[in-house]
């Protein structure tokens, strides 16, 4: 039988959503053994002073096994 455990990241990224999701997914793994899964629970933006985009961020929950 398996256990898991999940915990809650923020990741940013200058490029996109999706970048900032797999910079988070790659330093989650960087710490975190057996990472089985992530889901996006929210997005947003960062803006400049001109009212441009300059950070995707992301907050995102990781999924993974407890070694024994």
């Amino acid at each position: 039988m398996a256990i898991s455990r999940t915990t809650e990241i923020k990741a940013s990224s200058p490029v996109s959503f999706d970048d900032a999701m797999k910079k988070g997914i790659a330093r989650a793994q960087k710490t975190l053994t057996g990472v089985r899964a992530a889901w996006i629970e929210n997005e947003e933006v960062l803006l400049d002073a001109k009212g441009n985009i300059s950070e995707y961020r992301v907050q995102m929950k990781i999924t993974f096994i407890l070694e024994d």
